[in-house]
């Protein structure tokens, strides 16, 4: 027995009596804790030098099989990993959760030199078996590591230097360690950590591989958290069955998710995750996922977490049932709070397609659009058709609130944050909004100084409240609205390009009233909703929906609403006129009547006062029948009722 042997020897034996251990300090915990396993539980005696087990062909065939479609998908995996580290003298083993080597590479010419070492197919290198090594002691810890030198307990392995990554299958469990391991090296251990790098990347793309090949009929979810990545190599990946369950993960997903359920009840978060459905994990429904496919632009493609709302760009591979044609061609239904915002208008359609689109998603939204075109109406049916229906819908006017108030409101505060503060403080609607929708609308109008406060809200999802050291999380999906050109604030300086960005997720655009084609059918609809709550049926006389119709409606859908409020209120018997529509629409139609009364025969041009008298002659003949003086005199009763007032001629009884 060599020299180094027995002091390794001696260094055990004072670490299983628990005596004070020399290189304790600069040994490894789980080198330590290994040691103490391997005398404790697996009664092994530190004296007794261990020749390396190696299997007969017969139990290895057996090992073998059970690995054949798991080792075939890893192989290209560990041929690239030897190329890469060809010449230092490595070889490569994988092992199944066993511990047993399943495969090996390695120099053909030191075949005898690495069998008498133990690195060799059919070794045994489970730690009860071969002590403190890397592929048992992995197995035991599921972690990767670096088992170098002495750090091995049987001092038959000290020249050895060995590095393992475990490779979990697609439920989580253990299902190979990738290893490689040396007869010589440096002794610094230092000298490894390339090669548990490379261990560890090879080991992720194997079990990778691994759920690709076992869910080809699957939604396959991979995820970035950077836009960059999100096409290249995401780092998590996951498969999702037709159901919208988690069907498999590769370790990464896996660690994602469990960190997800770190703030659930402890019962909730000791559930399995395979057979769990998506949406528990992530802001997302089963029939988005074939919209976040490469096609897709990479931005429109942010979904969040649902339990921290950290953002994640997607990239999803569609099962082979499912063609990208048939996807394209076949949009989703539109969800009924959308279907309602038109009635037939081709960009209107667009709008609510898009819309539609995105309700799930966790990308913020912009929606642009003149004063009045329904900015607010469309974020609360985009809220009302997604996840996020039964959590708040937060309106914000931006323009509307003081500049001196708008944080304080926005962001909350503190009791006695400052000189007339509430005297329980405010939680603020941002917080107000957490779970749900946040709508800033006239985002164009916020200071800048709050441009700033929001950006910080947005890109960290956490808000402090004034007077407040400590951040409070806020998960919240905000949709802005404006009627400015937001890009060309931001090129004057008035709108930041940064905060610009994070809520662009998508811009929407609503047409003018004046260019919808299904203005008849708004008109229609907004009277029936006054006449329910007024228990009256109202209708238009023909003048009056022309009129309505010819008008610009500069104030877009909202002056709609309230020159029919005004009309419904002044319609008798239901039947809104002429004379029922407010001013500002009658003086717009003035020169066109204007032009009709100087054709009129009864009103020919500088005869006032005639005309005074032919039209007080008619009344009277027809006994103040207003439809029967606008018959024969061959002129609709708006213009009859519209001189009488010019002339102050009222109604005789």
């Amino acid at each position: 027995m060599r020299q180094e042997q027995v002091a390794h020897i001696d260094e055990l034996m004072r670490a299983a009596s628990g005596l004070p251990v020399p290189s304790r300090g600069t040994r490894d915990p789980v080198i330590m804790k290994s040691w103490q396993r391997c005398v404790s539980e697996h009664r092994l005696d530190p004296v007794v030098l261990r020749e390396p087990l190696i299997l007969p062909s017969t139990q290895l065939r057996e090992h073998q099989d059970a690995m054949d479609e798991f080792t075939h998908t890893a192989r290209f995996g560990v041929e690239t990993l030897y190329r890469d580290v060809a010449g230092l003298g490595y070889v490569l083993l994988l092992t199944d959760a066993k511990g047993i080597t399943v495969d090996f590479i390695g120099d053909p010419t030191f075949d005898a030199t690495l069998m008498r070492a133990g690195l060799y197919l059919g070794a045994d290198w489970k730690e009860p078996s071969a002590g403190t090594c890397a592929v048992g002691t992995c197995i035991a810890t599921g972690e990767a590591l670096v088992v170098h030198q002495t750090d091995h307990f049987d001092a038959t392995h000290i020249p050895l230097t060995c590095t393992a990554a475990p490779v979990f299958d697609p439920s989580g469990a253990l299902a190979a360690v990738l290893d490689i391991s040396a007869l010589r090296s440096p002794q610094p251990k230092e000298s490894q950590l390339l090669a548990l790098q490379l261990v560890k990347s090879v080991a992720h793309k194997i079990e990778t591989a691994n759920l690709l090949n076992r869910f080809r009929g699957e939604f396959i979810l991979r995820l970035a958290p950077s836009p960059e990545f999100a096409d290249v190599d995401p780092p998590y990946v996951l498969a999702v069955d037709s159901a919208g369950c988690i069907a498999g993960f590769n370790s990464k997903a896996r660690a994602l998710l469990r960190r997800e359920l770190e703030a659930r009840p402890p019962a909730d978060a000791v559930r399995p995750l395979v057979g769990r459905r998506l949406s528990e994990f992530i802001e997302i429904a089963i029939d988005d996922l074939p919209r976040l496919g490469p096609a897709s632009p990479v931005a429109q493609r942010m979904v969040r977490l649902a339990g921290t709302g950290t953002p994640m760009f997607a990239h999803c591979q569609l099962p082979a049932r499912i063609s990208t044609r048939s996807v394209a061609a076949a949009p989703p239904s539109l969800p009924a709070p959308l279907a309602g915002l038109h009635g037939g208008d081709a960009a209107m359609a667009t709008v609510t397609a898009r819309a539609a689109r995105l309700v799930n998603t966790q990308m913020n939204l912009i929606v642009c659009g003149e004063t009045g075109t329904g900015k607010e109406f469309l974020a609360k049916a985009i809220h009302a058709a997604g996840a996020r229906s039964a959590r708040p819908f937060v309106a914000v006017n931006c323009a509307a609130l003081p500049e001196t108030l708008i944080e304080g409101e926005l962001f909350g505060y503190e009791a006695g944050a400052f000189t007339g503060a509430v005297a329980r403080g405010r939680k603020g609607l941002v917080l107000e909004a957490d779970g749900g929708t946040l709508f800033l609308d006239e985002i164009g109008d916020m200071p800048l100084t709050l441009q700033t406060r929001l950006l910080r809200v947005l890109a960290e999802r956490e808000v402090t409240p004034l007077g407040r050291t400590r951040p409070v999380p806020v998960n919240i999906r905000v949709i802005a609205a404006t009627h400015r050109d937001l890009l060309a604030e931001v090129n004057a300086g008035r709108f930041r390009e940064d905060l610009y960005f994070r809520l662009s997720g998508a811009v929407l655009t609503l047409p003018p009233l004046r260019r919808r084609a299904d203005f008849e059918w708004l008109v229609e609809r907004l009277l029936e909703e006054r006449g329910k709550a007024a228990k009256t049926r109202f209708s238009l006389s023909p003048h009056a929906r022309d009129l309505l119709r010819a008008y610009r409606w500069p104030g877009n859908i909202r002056e709609l609403m309230n020159t029919l409020d005004f009309a419904c209120a002044l319609a008798a018997e239901g039947t809104i006129q002429w004379e029922d529509l407010p001013e500002r629409l009658r003086e717009a139609d003035a020169p066109h009547e204007a032009g009709a009364a100087a054709l009129s025969p009864a009103f020919p041009s500088g005869e006032g006062e005639i005309a005074h008298d032919r039209l007080l002659a008619a009344l009277r003949a027809r006994s103040w029948n207003i439809s029967a003086v606008a018959r024969d005199l061959g002129v609709d009763r708006t213009t009859i009722h519209r001189r009488m007032r010019r002339y102050g001629i009222a109604r005789r009884v």
